[in-house]
């Protein structure tokens, strides 16, 4: 139980993120779009999904559950999709303006879209997320 806890409350506080900025020193790690925004809307879902994982046993389970694989599917839609099948050139390009200054594991390419640090921890997140949902036993 305490493991699950720790990667949903992991994932809450990543994608805060996505609401307030984070920086590492001076390097940005994540640039936040604030309280109206869609991706606070998502923290808001993914907090809901949480509560009911907690009060609404067995069904809360399923619902975190459907939160986090439709997140994930936007997240790979916006992202993975054109990291593995190539993207056109304005949508590299845009891609690469919006995060030009956040914090980086790969250089970016002309060519590939490449998702920076924030991105990849949050998609890493959101997986095992979906995996303790998934295996999540006597809920």
């Amino acid at each position: 139980m305490i493991v699950t806890i720790i990667i949903q409350a992991a994932l809450w506080l990543w994608f805060l993120g996505c609401t307030v900025t984070y920086r590492i020193g001076n390097s940005l790690l994540v640039e936040g779009m604030g309280i109206r925004s869609a991706e606070f809307a998502v923290l808001c879902l993914y907090s809901l999904g949480i509560a009911a994982f907690y009060r609404l046993r067995p069904a809360g389970r399923w619902i975190l559950f459907g939160i986090l694989l439709l997140w994930f599917i936007v997240q790979f839609m916006c992202h993975w999709y054109y990291t593995i099948f190539g993207a056109g050139e304005k949508k590299l390009k845009g891609y690469n303006d919006c995060f030009r200054d956040t914090v980086r594991l790969f250089p970016v390419s002309e060519k590939v879209l490449v998702p920076d640090l924030y991105h990849i921890v949050l998609h890493v997140l959101i997986l095992l997320n979906i995996a303790v949902c998934a295996l999540r036993r006597g809920m």
